[in-house]
């Protein structure tokens, strides 16, 4: 919604650019419109049949804009679980490939992501993700694996108030790949494997070798895409952790960091103390289990 307030100055123009020069004219109400043709596109293709009757479609969110939080692809997620309900034909799409009907309604609008976030979203709780080339070749999407969120240690947000635009980060990585860079393939293929290894990690509760991880990950991002590109900001929130010995990474491709304090509690409020003096807000990290009901789990059986 708009609304003028009853005096105009500089400020709230200013602040007025900023929203239109990053969510454009409309919105996420453009998100809706692209999920909205997606989803009839799928369901044509697939034969499946959809009633003729009107709906009325809105959304509100509390995520943190541009954290790397994926607030764009939780609006499409929340909206395709809208129209599965709507339409009567959940049990007809599967759970696997709704992370990619959700990636491309996002591809329609020229937003470059992956399938990471989305199949967090479509899944819940904690997911391993294995984006093996011949998975993906075979049948479109990755093995995605549900695991107890129990085994999680304590993990911390961190952001700003002021975070950055999370899809400039993409800009030259992604190209280099495309372009056969072996330094990007290979450091790439390293990231690749810490799921791997953070699985195991997590399965045998070795909570020291995933803040390895966890802190060799943005390790790898910052070789990959530099300084100049990830950002001061981005890179003094991961500097904050790491000065009281927590791990931490990005949460996507920056604006938000997620941090581990294998020390405890006393590490934990040193962070926050940390995080208060460099002027960033630091959340505990609650994960909610899966929601998928059995209706979503038959269609994993199919």
């Amino acid at each position: 919604m708009f609304s003028l307030p009853e005096r105009i100055d500089s400020k709230w123009v200013r602040a007025q650019v900023n929203r239109l020069q990053s969510e454009g004219y409309y919105g996420g109400v453009r998100l809706l419109m692209a999920l909205c043709k997606v989803f009839h596109s799928y369901c044509k293709d697939h034969s499946i049949d959809l009633h003729g009757r009107n709906f009325t479609i809105s959304y509100e969110t509390n995520i943190p804009r541009q954290t790397g939080l994926s607030g764009s692809s939780a609006i499409v997620c929340a909206a395709l679980n809208c129209l599965l309900d709507f339409y009567n034909v959940r049990h007809l799409v599967k759970v696997e490939v709704r992370p990619n009907l959700v990636l491309n309604a996002e591809k329609e609008l020229g937003i470059v992501a992956g399938l990471q976030d989305r199949v967090a979203q479509v899944y819940g709780g904690l997911v391993y993700m294995d984006f093996s080339k011949e998975n993906m070749e075979k049948s479109g999407h990755g093995i995605y694996i549900p695991m107890d969120i129990s085994l999680l240690p304590p993990l911390y947000l961190i952001y700003a108030e002021n975070p950055s635009d999370s899809g400039k980060v993409h800009s030259t990585v992604r190209q280099r790949w495309l372009n056969g860079d072996k330094f990007i393939i290979t450091s790439m293929d390293e990231v690749a494997n810490i799921p791997l290894e953070g699985r195991e990690a997590l399965l045998e509760k070795d909570y020291a070798k995933l803040a390895k991880l966890m802190n060799r990950n943005f390790d790898l991002r910052r070789s990959m895409f530099g300084d100049e590109c990830l950002g001061a900001l981005n890179i003094e929130m991961v500097e904050v952790a790491r000065r009281v010995g927590a791990a931490s990474k990005f949460t996507g491709s920056g604006g938000a960091v997620v941090a581990f304090c294998p020390d405890g509690p006393l590490q934990a409020k040193l962070l926050e103390d940390e995080c208060r003096r460099a002027g960033f807000i630091l959340k505990p990290i609650q994960v909610v289990p899966s929601r998928l009901n059995d209706v979503n789990l038959n269609t994993l059986k199919n």
